[in-house]
């Protein structure tokens, strides 16, 4: 750091100007960041400032011979301006270049000598979906000057558009493989994560608007209960940790069972065919995926159909169950062929709540066809109206409709006899069977407790659509374009990178997985202005960090994070121009 004199010509001649510059090397080459303009400063008052450049040779030199001098203020005139949001800014910026996402975003989207560099135009749109997810239009409009964004990015508010936003997202999104190929590989070293258990899931998410010209906008199953809308549907694969590898976009109406082949060969050409082991749920099984996994010599922990389970009745009531958990155990029985093997699973907590569904749809039949009973006996029902009535209460309780014996006939006066009774069978099966499910998996050296433990891990990806959606509003998209909407997913996929590494960096200082807590207290902290009325009649201007509480501070402390008083305002922009 040191001192430069710049000699500018004035209607009165010629002026002397000071600056405090540093040297930083950047991608670029040596760059000069000018830290605080000075102005014309007195000589005794340059003397006061020299002290504090220290540790440079011959600074010292530039004000030799003059005495400090003190300055007096009115204290009645402090005020502070320009309170900004800087904590959560500043804190998605540090995890981003930890990660080395701002250099890979600047190596491969730095284009010639843009107005203003399209790799901050990406942060930009990356870290307002992490903290504060809205349209671009909101960021132009006053969204993006409210933050700390410009003096720490060097962007001024007035050069981000939404134009230029929108640019940015197509030029984003031609990066998306490299993307996840370097976030997988710094996240994996970062926290020595193995990708040896990959899990695999999908969702969805709706358009507002018609999307016509977008082919992968159609109508299939909703997982937000939008049948109403076009959609599109996302699979997504993750560590056992919940830190995502990459994802794939498909058409809105196809089903899950039909992407297994398609995303398991994307991941291996894309990171290798390793000894991973993959986790699905039952949605994603079908014999055709079964047998690709095994072709393939992969490894698989896949989740079953409820219906499968009745084959492992005379299992269920034996003895030997290994005991996972209070109120969980497992049962490991080999298929019939010997090549797989079928983890039952029955937990205690899963009983009570079949239990209690079974007798709400029990007692909801048993009510309707009582009531029908009756009926029939006072007046003559017709026989089609009586049956439709039937079905129309079973279907609304289906779980339970099985239980049922249901019988109609015409009586002679041309009215309608109902009798039904209960399967005691069915009964005892759904007695039996109640919190009961059942994996199947070609893993054969790992236990029975290891392979449900595994499988639980899907949560994980449960999560990810979670946090994706509600907090940074995956849904719904907007966007009517094939390309900006994947580009949009893109930006969320990685806003959720940024907020998983502070997850698990929360974990490992033992604070749980508190990201949201830590980017709701972090909120706090401001960017203000100090501006000192001095007696000379000059205001003295100071960009300050406010002090966290104690508690952020420990907080802080425990993440290794350390926060800055003061902000230098970078001029990016000014010096490409």
């Amino acid at each position: 750091m040191y001192l430069r004199r710049t000699n500018a010509k004035t209607k009165d001649g010629s002026v002397n100007y000071w600056a405090l510059v540093e040297s930083e090397r950047t991608a670029r080459g040596p760059r000069q960041r000018t830290v605080a303009y000075l102005g014309e400063v007195a000589e005794a008052l340059r003397s006061g400032m020299a002290e504090t450049v220290t540790g440079i040779p011959h600074q010292g030199e530039l004000f030799k011979g003059s005495e400090p001098e003190w300055v007096e203020i009115d204290t009645k005139r402090v005020r502070v301006e320009r309170a900004r949001s800087f904590g959560g800014s500043w804190l998605a910026l540090e995890i981003m270049t930890e990660l080395g996402l701002d250099s890979f975003l600047e190596s491969k989207m730095d284009e010639g000598r843009a107005e203003v560099p399209w790799n901050l135009v990406a942060q930009i749109l990356v870290v307002h979906r992490l903290l504060n997810p809205s349209s671009e239009l909101s960021i132009a409009e006053g969204g993006y000057e409210k933050t700390a964004l410009p003096e720490l990015l060097g962007v001024p508010g007035d050069r981000v558009n939404d134009d230029r936003l929108y640019r940015a997202l197509d030029r984003l999104l031609k990066h998306k493989e490299e993307l996840e190929r370097h976030l997988k590989d710094s996240v994996g070293k970062l926290f020595g994560l193995t990708y040896d258990l990959l899990l695999y899931d999908m969702t969805s998410t709706f358009f507002e608007g018609q999307a016509d010209k977008n082919p992968l906008a159609q109508r299939g199953y909703s997982r937000d209960n939008r049948g109403d809308c076009k959609q599109v549907t996302i699979a997504l694969v993750v560590s056992r940790e919940g830190m995502p590898l990459g994802y794939e976009v498909f058409a809105g109406n196809k089903a899950d069972v039909k992407t297994v082949e398609e995303i398991v060969v994307t991941i291996e050409d894309r990171y290798g065919k390793a000894d991973r082991v993959w986790a699905m749920d039952r949605g994603m099984v079908s014999q055709d995926n079964i047998e690709f996994l095994k072709e393939g010599g992969r490894r698989y922990i896949l989740g079953t159909p409820k219906s499968q389970l009745k084959s492992y009745e005379p299992q269920l009531k034996e003895q030997g169950w290994s005991l996972v958990r209070e109120g969980l155990e497992v049962k490991k029985c080999l298929s019939p062929d010997g090549d797989e093997t079928f983890i039952l699973c029955r937990s205690a907590d899963r009983k009570l709540k079949d239990k209690a569904i079974h007798d709400r749809f029990e007692a909801g039949i048993e009510k309707g066809l009582t009531k029908l009973v009756e009926s029939c006996s006072k007046r003559k029902l017709k026989l089609k109206n009586v049956e439709r009535s039937i079905g129309k209460l079973l279907g609304r309780n289906t779980r339970a409709e099985h239980l049922f014996d249901v019988e109609t006939s015409v009586r002679s006066d041309g009215g309608t006899d109902v009798r039904w009774s209960k399967k005691e069978e069915v009964r005892a099966w759904s007695e039996l069977s109640e919190g009961c499910y059942m994996l199947r998996t070609n893993v054969n050296d790992w236990t029975g407790e290891d392979l449900w433990k595994a499988y639980m891990q899907l949560s994980q990806a449960e999560a990810a659509f979670r946090i994706s959606k509600n907090d940074l509003r995956l849904r719904p998209v907007w966007h009517q374009k094939e390309d900006r909407v994947k580009a949009h997913i893109l930006v969320c996929f990685l806003a959720y990178v940024i907020w998983k590494t502070l997850d698990l960096k929360c974990r490992n200082a033992g604070l749980g997985d508190s990201a949201r807590k830590v980017l709701d207290e972090i909120a706090s902290i401001q960017m203000v202005d100090v501006v000192l009325h001095t007696k000379s009649g000059i205001p003295i201007r100071r960009r300050c960090v406010s002090a966290p509480e104690p508690p952020l501070a420990l907080l802080l402390h425990k993440l290794k994070l350390v926060l800055p008083q003061t902000v230098s305002p970078k001029h990016v922009v000014e010096k490409l121009g």
